[in-house]
């Protein structure tokens, strides 16, 4: 359950809905003065933990072989474990981006005329689409999936960039790192990577608000795909791709069967040492 009282939001919806109206609507103390340069999530500065949506990076030292996959009847599997992107944390991160530059496009910008709208919109779906299909596609390809994670990153970046000028276009402040309302606003995007936790907030916020809002969710979603990519990296780099997965697959399987075949001739042998017995007993006792 949401804490609205954190953002101090009064009882009814905001009525800073035009461009440039950047009244307290949404959190509380007083915003960074225009020009301000925000720190809001930057790589490297230290995240809650498990914010990112996966597993710490761990340490890779040399070349490691495949780990080789089985299905339920034994047969080895080329493929990699799946990645379940709707559990990762910047992809769910991503999705509010989207909702929100949605939100902020039709709420701040003329409906024609302004390819600004086309061009933040498209951004935001990039993000996430691309994770999405990077996700899914990496199962049978490491390249694929590093190229289109690093597409995702670039459209993340590019989303920024659009709400930055945003901000210095109409002369409102980037909250600063020490100002009260940005480690309100950080602290909420850390804990909240859900669009429903953010539906009920967006429309009593301003456009400073809103933009300040999607930056921090930039920067947490760069930083997390930046340490995502390097995971990847290393995975690729130690394991291979696909054809070491292959190779490494049908070596399992024929080193399976001929362990099954020297089994099978071993049963074969002990029966026919089992049947020459029975033979010999047959003839001792004249019944053959």
């Amino acid at each position: 359950m949401i804490n609205d009282s954190i953002f101090n939001v009064p009882g009814g919806p905001s009525s800073s809905g035009g461009p440039g109206n950047s009244g307290n609507s949404g959190f509380s103390g007083q915003s960074g003065q225009p020009g301000q340069s925000g720190t809001s999530g930057q790589p490297g500065q230290s995240h809650h933990p498990g914010s990112s949506g996966y597993p710490g990076t761990s340490g890779f030292s040399g070349r490691r072989q495949p780990v080789v996959r089985h299905y339920s009847d034994g047969v080895t599997s080329a493929l990699r474990k799946p990645v379940v992107y709707t559990e990762l944390r910047f992809y769910q991160r991503s999705d509010v981006l989207y909702q929100l530059t949605c939100e902020f496009c039709s709420r701040y910008f003329p409906k024609y005329g302004d390819r600004t709208v086309d061009q933040m919109v498209q951004a935001a779906r990039s993000t996430k689409q691309n994770i999405a299909e990077g996700s899914s596609d990496g199962q049978t390809s490491a390249e694929t999936e590093l190229k289109l994670l690093g597409i995702a990153r670039g459209s993340n970046k590019e989303l920024l960039e659009d709400y930055l000028d945003y901000l210095k276009r109409h002369h409102l402040a980037e909250w600063h790192g020490s100002n009260p309302r940005f480690e309100q606003l950080h602290d909420f995007c850390r804990h909240h990577s859900v669009y429903a936790d953010y539906s009920l907030l967006l429309p009593r916020m301003n456009d400073e608000e809103l933009a300040n809002m999607a930056v921090c969710l930039c920067h947490q979603v760069d930083s997390a795909l930046t340490k995502y990519i390097e995971k990847k990296d290393r995975e690729f780099t130690t394991e291979g791709g696909i054809r070491e997965r292959m190779t490494a697959a049908r070596l399992e399987q024929r080193g399976s069967q001929k362990e099954l075949i020297s089994q099978q001739r071993k049963e074969i042998e002990n029966l026919r040492a089992e049947v020459a017995h029975l033979k010999d007993k047959l003839r001792q006792v004249g019944i053959e």
